[in-house]
């Protein structure tokens, strides 16, 4: 396929039309909405496909499908879009994961006989964040950048505030507050780099703004209001407390797009914005960030193990796993960068079965406290087992696709730092815990009263999950593709930052 053709244009622009289409559909042709908000995830799946087609490879560290239009050339500001192979992993991770919530969500927010005004309104959104996500994944233009970044908060606002729990409005605007208290700092930190660059039209083009000769002092500073912002999107401890809250009242799908997709753009703005812009600070902030990581990949995994709520469990456990993903950036191997790369498209497959099953479960008993469950796997064996396929694969168990990316984090951060790889090996027990005693109180012993007829997983859940075990299990025995695209990234990422590699086989460690 050519690739002339603007790929990432029309990835964003796609789930925008799908949004205005459901927005505008007449009274009489509103049962149809599902139908409709499906036929544009498909499609944006296929736009996915011919991106892929059309990126060559063998050159994954560079960007590719690039497009730069002037955009605010008072202001320095491009519409400036293109994708290494990290950018495109992440953006096809995106792309597949929302067709499978609208089939989670086909019967939420209404009945069948009733063509609700709500489902219709939750898809619209949901296909507008898609847009947003594609963008920001693919944005060359931090100022661009920045605008999806907090653009983003609008669907997620209104996903959780309008469509959660019993306690949305309280989620929602705690979300919204601590996202825009980040986004606020990141945009002081984006003009004050924009005045250290050559400036011009094309100002803030992230190509514009690499190897700049900054003031130390003024670089960390500026180092420090980027990594605030997407410490806080991604979460990391102490600034996570959002995610519980935010996943405990959002909707299983809206939790799937929360903490699944949404939440990688904090690491991805680490790997991509903060280590090239101000690689200097980031060599010097690294000793503290790789501890803050370790610390929340033992605090998230702790804090798993005692959940009564089924939801928050799941959301704590993403505070661990993001806590190896920020430790693998940060501990400078091309190994350990591969490794975390891989882990955020892994984390998203891992995560967003999990919180689909979940989100059956919770359905068909009118709970979240795993208490009132039990000895399920007698009665609904199929969800039982694909509810265990998806914990094991949080847990890394080899065969599945989250083990190739955790097992790469922790050789390569061993290489330059043993002692964190050794304490962060922890985490892995502890996940171990929290998964299977999961496992245990939901679907193992006598069946609890009242769940003797609860009804399996149906075709179209069936649909809605089982693509992501089969990709768990494809990633698992065949990560070579997938590596193939994250992997040069890596070493180019090393060369931005001024860090000479170090061999996955190293014992010694040494500081960069």
């Amino acid at each position: 396929m050519s690739s002339d053709f603007p790929w990432l244009t029309a990835l964003i622009v796609l789930p925008l039309v799908g949004a205005a289409v459901l927005w505008l559909l007449p009274a009489g042709a509103r049962r149809h909405t599902r139908t409709v908000a499906l036929a544009f995830t498909l499609a944006e799946v296929a736009l996915g496909v011919g991106a892929l087609l059309s990126f060559d490879t063998g050159t994954a560290g560079e960007h590719q499908l690039l497009e730069t239009h002037q955009w605010i050339p008072s202001l320095g500001v491009s519409y400036a879009v293109g994708v290494d192979g990290v950018g495109l992993a992440l953006i096809l991770m995106s792309v597949v994961l929302v067709p499978l919530v609208v089939l989670a969500a086909w019967r939420e927010q209404g009945s069948e006989g009733d063509p609700s005004d709500r489902l219709r309104h939750f898809l619209a959104l949901a296909l507008v964040l898609e847009a947003f996500i594609v963008a920001v994944f693919a944005a060359r233009d931090v100022f661009f950048f920045y605008v999806l970044f907090e653009a983003m908060l609008i669907p997620v606002y209104f996903m959780i505030g309008a469509f959660g729990g019993a306690q949305r409005r309280y989620a929602a605007i705690k979300f919204l507050i601590y996202s825009l208290t980040g986004g606020l700092i990141m945009l002081v930190a984006v003009i004050a780099l924009y005045l250290q660059g050559p400036g011009g039209p094309d100002g803030f083009l992230t190509d514009n703004l690499t190897n700049l000769a900054i003031d130390p002092t003024l670089e960390k500073w500026l180092f420090a209001g980027f990594f605030l912002a997407f410490a806080i999107k991604a979460p990391m401890f102490p600034v996570h407390t959002w995610l519980p809250d935010a996943a405990q009242n959002a909707t299983p799908g809206t939790s799937v797009l929360l903490v699944g997709v949404l939440d990688k753009v904090g690491t991805f703005g680490m790997l991509t914005l903060c280590l090239p812009l101000f690689p200097a600070a980031s060599r010097w902030a690294a000793p503290f960030v790789i501890v803050l990581a370790i610390v929340s990949i033992i605090y998230g995994a702790l804090l798993a193990i005692g959940q009564k709520d089924l939801m928050r469990l799941i959301a704590y456990t993403s505070v661990s796993h993001f806590g190896f993903i920020v430790l693998g950036i940060f501990a400078f191997t091309s190994t350990s960068v591969a490794g975390s790369s891989f882990y955020m498209v892994n984390h998203g497959l891992s995560t967003g079965a999990l919180f689909l099953i979940a989100g059956f479960l919770v359905a068909r008993r009118g709970s979240q406290d795993i208490a009132d469950f039990g000895g399920l796997q007698k009665v609904v064996p199929v969800m039982a087992g694909t509810f265990l396929v998806a914990g094991l694969s949080a847990l890394s168990l080899p065969g599945l696709s989250t083990f190739v990316s955790e097992f790469l984090v922790l050789v390569g951060t061993f290489a330059r730092h043993p002692a964190a790889a050794i304490v962060a090996t922890l985490g892995v027990v502890l996940a171990a815990i929290y998964v299977l005693w999961t496992y245990q109180r939901i679907f193992t012993g006598p069946v609890r009263d009242g769940l003797e007829s609860m009804p399996d997983m149906r075709t179209r859940e069936r649909w809605a999950v089982g693509p992501l075990l089969v990709a768990m299990l494809v990633l698992g025995f065949v990560p070579g593709p997938a590596l193939d695209l994250v992997r040069p990234p890596a070493s180019v990422t090393l060369e931005q930052v001024g860090v000479t590699d170090l061999p996955a086989s190293a014992a010694e460690g040494s500081n960069p």
